[in-house]
């Protein structure tokens, strides 16, 4: 698999049928390693090992309605509180990150209404802020870290 714009990570794999499988610490499960799913998995050790989002509160590929339609979002982190922290999409690395990508996770947004949004081909990384009041995003360097919005919390309480 590619080189992806993240740190090394160790991985466990398993060959079946001739399929290539990774293994998710979230899902608890063996799946078959596609360009985006080597994505995927990149971003969910990001979010473990360097930013130390506890993996009880991450989520991974589950359905969601929007307008109606099924959907399924990547990546989701969630407040201790149970509401969405963080709405991330993931896309393979040779798919290029375009408008169309903001707006399918906008359009996500809608029904989940996460404060941050990550979108992300592996090699290419965008972190926004949401303003709900607005009706906009702001674009940032990066995710908090857990600590900080621990920290938050405990000032909010």
């Amino acid at each position: 698999m590619q080189k992806l714009n993240f740190p090394s990570y160790i991985f466990r794999f398993k060959n079946s049928e001739n399929k290539v499988s990774i293994f998710d610490a979230i899902r608890k499960k063996f799946i078959i390693l596609t360009p985006e799913e080597w994505v995927r998995q990149h971003v969910v050790n990001y979010l473990i090992e360097e930013k130390k989002y506890p993996k009880s509160l991450i989520n991974v590929e589950k359905v969601l309605k929007v307008n109606g339609l099924r959907k399924r979002y990547d990546i989701v982190v969630f407040n201790p509180n149970g509401t969405i922290f963080i709405l991330i999409e993931c896309k393979a690395p040779e798919v290029k990150i375009a408008q169309a990508t903001f707006d399918q996770i906008a359009r996500y947004n809608m029904t989940l209404e996460a404060e941050f949004l990550m979108v992300t081909n592996g090699l290419n990384h965008y972190f926004c802020l949401m303003d709900f009041e607005n009706e906009k995003y702001e674009f940032l360097r990066e995710l908090p870290d857990y600590d900080e919005i621990k920290k938050n919390i405990e000032n909010r309480i």
